[in-house]
């Protein structure tokens, strides 16, 4: 488990939680499950064109990602679940063509929906450590804005606050973020990582910076426990990190109704 080609698994492993915590915190704050939902579909289609051209998959997922992305933050105040539901069809559409059009095979096409972090290149570390810094760089500048117009959007407008901006803002760092965990988790689960231990975070505490600590602590420790398992069983690391998110929201939901009641 932890022999020398298991050492990029765990270091890019560790840092796409990372990334999908702090992430994951602002997706469930401002209610954009669906949003981080369709986002990873649309990462899943470029890294199925950029394989079909002969074009690093990376590329694909970067460039579909930031398209989706766009594509829903434009209208994410028009009846933006219409757009999301719609961007999500056509991107799962567009990657269903591109597959059936390359000489991809099967395992290739399983690593893309369920992701295939054991097979993580070295080469790769240097890309995910690049897109991780600007994420999170772009994340520590919006936090104070996102929560503020989480909380009272009405407000937050009146002092000044672009709401429109700040949402492309965000959905462009959703869709970067997307695209470095879709290959470690695979794009049918990369939400799980982005919504499950946040919101067991959100539940645990009010108070934003401990609840953002604590979505990526238990990101991490979700993706560690997959990591072991998927090594352990041969199973692709994406069941285990959607089953085991599941398990986590619903026994922290039970704990803290039952403490509630108690109290």
């Amino acid at each position: 488990m932890f022999s020398s080609f298991m050492t990029n698994a765990w270091i890019v492993g560790t840092l796409v939680a990372l990334l999908a915590g702090a992430t994951g915190f602002f997706v469930v704050l401002r209610g954009s499950s669906f949003a981080a939902h369709a986002v990873p579909n649309g990462a899943f289609a470029g890294a199925a064109g950029a394989t079909l051209v002969g074009v690093a998959p990376l590329w694909g997922l970067v460039s579909f990602a930031v398209v989706a992305a766009l594509g829903i933050g434009a209208s994410r105040r028009h009846r933006s679940d219409v757009a999301t539901a719609m961007a999500l069809v056509l991107m799962l559409a567009l990657g269903a063509a591109f597959l059936s059009l390359s000489a991809a095979y099967e395992p290739q096409v399983q690593a893309l929906l369920f992701g295939e972090i054991l097979g993580v290149a070295s080469s790769s570390i240097t890309t995910v450590v690049l897109i991780g810094l600007v994420c999170a760089a772009a994340l520590a500048v919006m936090f104070r804005p996102l929560i503020f117009n989480a909380a009272a959007p009405d407000l937050s407008a009146a002092r000044g606050l672009n709401p429109t901006l700040l949402e492309m803002g965000f959905m462009l760092t959703l869709a970067l973020g997307s695209a470095l965990t879709v290959p470690v988790v695979g794009a049918l689960l990369s939400f799980s990582l982005t919504v499950g231990p946040p919101a067991a975070a959100r539940l645990l505490t009010r108070r934003p910076s401990t609840a953002l600590v604590g979505s990526m602590a238990l990101s991490v420790m979700t993706l560690w426990v997959s990591i072991a398992l998927s090594y352990a069983t041969n199973l692709p690391v994406g069941f285990f990190v959607g089953t085991l998110s599941a398990i986590l929201y619903i026994a922290v939901r039970a704990a803290t109704q039952l403490s509630a009641r108690r109290a």
